[in-house]
């Protein structure tokens, strides 16, 4: 008999320790969150990277180009190529990006600025991240038998952010090859009387939204704002799922003697 309740006793207390670990370790949860960079790739005289900010459940919270101060000396004053950029670099995503939305960043130097001149004639660099690859981007060009169609075929309202407008008939005039159509807010500063420091830009091919492009002069950069944050406008759509930034601001870190462009509040769609 004392053997029979000592053996139910013993049984009683392994199960319940079984249940103690078994909750330890369904209720202990890994905090994933952390900053990981991509590949650094040479710019002028410095260097620049992509970067991907996760939360504790490991989803993308934030997507940016590092870019560090000696970038901004040596940089090439005309322009040779297809499009406006004297010198772009493109970024890799880090696979931590994998869901977002996005295949790839660039980084681009307009030392000229670019039309309309009276607005964005100033020198500026140009961050975009694409929707596309690398390979569907670098075939927008002139020489496309559907060039001007492409340019043409806007996206539908849906998809069209608030504000934004596409530049005026005819569009294939004011389409850029290897990047596509921007589409402007018109309630930036940069049209209602104020200078253009930093704005955003939407762009779009062939009937979608294929970038998106904080665009930051190096004037702007040169006066190292810090957490200059702005608000970007939404449509009601996304035509690809992934999630998408509500914010994007402009940082320069002292420590580490970098500038930050950030794409952050990453939402769902």
């Amino acid at each position: 008999m004392k053997k029979t309740l000592l053996s139910a006793t013993a049984v009683v207390v392994i199960s319940t320790l079984g249940v103690a670990i078994a909750c330890s370790d369904s209720t202990t949860a890994v905090n994933k969150s952390a900053l990981v960079y991509g590949p650094t790739v040479t710019f002028a005289q410095g260097s620049a990277r992509a970067w991907v900010q996760t939360d504790a459940s490991g989803a993308a919270s934030a997507i940016g180009i590092a870019m560090t101060e000696t970038a901004m000396t040596g940089l090439p004053t005309t322009v040779s190529g297809p499009n406006p950029t004297a010198l772009m670099a493109t970024l890799t995503l880090p696979a931590e990006a994998a869901g977002t939305g996005f295949d790839h960043a660039e980084l681009g130097w307009n030392p000229l600025g670019h039309e309309p001149a009276q607005i964005y004639g100033l020198p500026h660099f140009d961050m975009h991240f694409y929707t596309v690859t690398s390979a569907t981007q670098m075939a927008i060009l002139p020489n496309d038998p559907q060039w001007a169609t492409k340019a043409a075929n806007v996206p539908t309202a849906a998809f069209v952010p608030a504000g934004y407008v596409a530049p005026p008939a005819p569009i294939v005039a004011s389409a850029i090859p290897q990047m596509g159509v921007h589409w402007t807010d018109v309630k930036s500063p940069e049209f209602n009387g104020q200078p253009f420091t930093s704005t955003f830009i939407f762009g779009s091919w062939d009937g979608q939204f294929i970038f998106l492009e904080p665009m930051i002069t190096k004037a702007f950069l040169d006066s190292h704002p810090v957490n200059a944050t702005k608000s970007i406008p939404q449509p009601t759509q996304w035509a690809k799922p992934g999630s998408y930034p509500t914010t994007y601001s402009v940082n320069y870190d002292a420590t580490a003697k970098e500038f930050r462009i950030t794409l952050g509040g990453l939402t769902k769609h």
